[in-house]
């Protein structure tokens, strides 16, 4: 029977191979820390760095130039988004 996922539940459990293990033993121990340290800051740190990548634009100078130009001074509205803008409805 599978087991409900409960949010607030401060555990993890994760199955990896014995050498694995060691490994992560290993390390954790070289940076005077216990495993549970290790492994979360590890994996904190891997995820953050995911998340900022996901979550940020890269542009060149160039394009960056481009895209404040077009912020600062935008092109006028054509027919077709003057209408889509004019059906949008009065709260958003």
């Amino acid at each position: 029977m599978p087991r409900a996922a409960v949010e607030d539940n401060e555990r993890m459990n994760l199955r990896i191979p014995a050498e694995v293990k060691a490994k992560l033993v290993r390390a954790a121990a070289l940076k005077h820390t216990d495993l549970t340290s290790f492994v979360t800051q590890t994996a904190l740190r891997e995820a953050e760095a995911v998340i900022e990548e996901a979550e940020s634009l890269k542009a060149s100078s160039r394009d960056f130039t481009r895209i404040m130009t077009l912020l600062e001074n935008p092109p006028k509205a054509n027919d077709r988004l003057a209408a889509a803008i004019h059906a949008l409805p009065e709260t958003l």
